[in-house]
């Protein structure tokens, strides 16, 4: 059978049909369900085995990113969560999911309530909408096991990636956990350079918990799952393959290989 992927969505959410789109491509089973459903019905996560919050404004972005959806979950839905991770499921959470993820402390711990770590505004203040180059940091991740490097589209103002300390980021980095970074073309670190987006401490373009199954990126791998939605598709030949779909693939071979 294929694995079961349950999509979340909240008003403000732009990205859930593409991702549903790209884990069908993949060969999973994706429904795409309002958050109320899930308020509502608890236990429906049980019938799933991936759980992913997509992308988009969630509630508009009002207070914070992603902070209204990941305030629900985590005041509603926290036990539901804990089943889910428990039960050797997924989470991922794109873009304004990795902020919920982040927020609502499923990602990474907190400490008296209060996140280690966070996404906030973007060194330039403002929105950004490009492709960047990324690489990927040793093998801890399931979503991205035998990936090395991958180009993707970015879409947001609240990028970020901020820790409360030096150490906390050494304490990820040696445990695998900082897993994606924004770098130069040939793969080079970007040194403060034009090629990190936002400004993130350590170029830190995606993490994942110590386990390696919750995974929270803010490039949008649901927007690169053929080749000709790359922007020079037409120059690189049919060499050219679609880097997002293998986080797709990673996620639903974990349950059927």
């Amino acid at each position: 059978m294929k694995p079961r992927v349950l999509i979340i969505r909240a008003p403000g959410t732009n990205c859930d049909l593409e991702t549903q789109y790209a884990f069908e491509l993949a060969g999973g089973a994706a429904d795409v369900l309002h958050i109320n459903r899930w308020l509502d019905h608890p236990a429906l996560a049980d019938r799933y085995q991936i759980l992913c919050i997509p992308g988009g404004f969630s509630y508009g972005d009002d207070v914070a990113a992603g902070r209204i959806l990941a305030n629900q979950i985590q005041q509603f839905l926290a036990d539901e969560v804990a089943d889910f991770i428990a039960n050797d499921k997924l989470i991922l959470g794109v873009c304004n999911g990795f902020q919920a993820l982040l927020k609502s402390g499923i990602l990474l711990p907190q400490e008296k309530t209060r996140p280690v770590a966070t996404l906030t505004w973007n060194d330039a203040g403002h929105f950004i909408d490009r492709w960047v180059h990324l690489k990927v940091s040793g093998d801890r991740c399931v979503f991205l096991r035998n990936i090395e490097s991958m180009y993707l589209p970015i879409a947001h103002a609240e990028g970020k990636f901020v820790a409360d300390q030096e150490e906390t980021l050494d304490t990820w980095s040696n445990a695998g956990q900082l897993a994606l970074s924004y770098c130069t073309d040939d793969g080079s670190l970007c040194n403060g350079g034009s090629d990190n987006p936002n400004g993130s401490q350590r170029d830190v373009a995606g993490v994942c918990d110590a386990t390696g199954r919750i995974f929270g990126l803010m490039p949008h791998p649901e927007r690169f799952v053929h080749r000709t939605q790359h922007p020079r598709w037409t120059r690189l030949g049919s060499d050219l393959s679609a880097d997002g779909l293998a986080v797709f693939r990673n996620a639903v071979e974990y349950f059927t290989a």
